[in-house]
């Protein structure tokens, strides 16, 4: 029975898939970590402003203080903190909700999307090198690939539980 190399144990249902397309995605999602600090830092901004910015770029939906605060796990007090430092630096602008009057929507300016897609530009045109040294088919069926791993890890999330899971505790009691 193959081990977790991080604890040892196999998991419930055995050892993780390990094909090599799951093990090369792995290493994209842990790199992925590292890539918005890298971000970050050259924004000169913190890890969570760097997030926040993304999470309002890729949402389908205007976001306003509270729902940006959910997405992050940061409070309610945090997440106006967070959003009053962004205003500030002229990366976010307050604007009413489209649908709700009521209700702030805020908006990633012009401007920070410049300078978002400037300090990304060394690893897109990286991706692009890439992209260019596949054949047209291979091209399409990577993307494909993409779209569908994406709409999995969407599930994933979708279907975890709204608390964090009790841990188990691990001891001389015998569990």
């Amino acid at each position: 029975m193959e081990r977790s190399p991080s604890t040892g144990a196999a998991g419930p249902a055995g050892p993780p898939p390990s094909s090599e397309a799951a093990r090369a995605l792995r290493e994209v999602l842990r790199v992925a970590g590292d890539t918005r600090a890298a971000l970050a830092r050259r924004l000169g901004i913190g890890t969570t402003d760097a997030a926040a910015i993304d999470h309002l770029v890729s949402s389908a939906e205007p976001l306003g203080p509270v729902e940006l605060g959910n997405r992050l796990g940061i409070r309610s007090a945090s997440a106006t903190t967070l959003v009053d430092r962004l205003v500030r630096a002229g990366h976010v602008a307050r604007a009413p909700h489209p649908r709700d009057r009521r209700r702030l929507s805020l908006q990633v300016t012009e401007h920070a999307v410049g300078e978002v897609l400037e300090a990304l530009r060394p690893m897109l045109v990286g991706v692009d090198r890439a992209v260019a040294r596949l054949t047209p088919e291979q091209a399409e069926a990577t993307a494909a690939f993409l779209r569908e791993v994406a709409d999995v890890m969407r599930d994933y999330v979708a279907t975890a539980p709204d608390e964090a899971a009790p841990t188990r505790r691990t001891g001389s009691d015998g569990d």
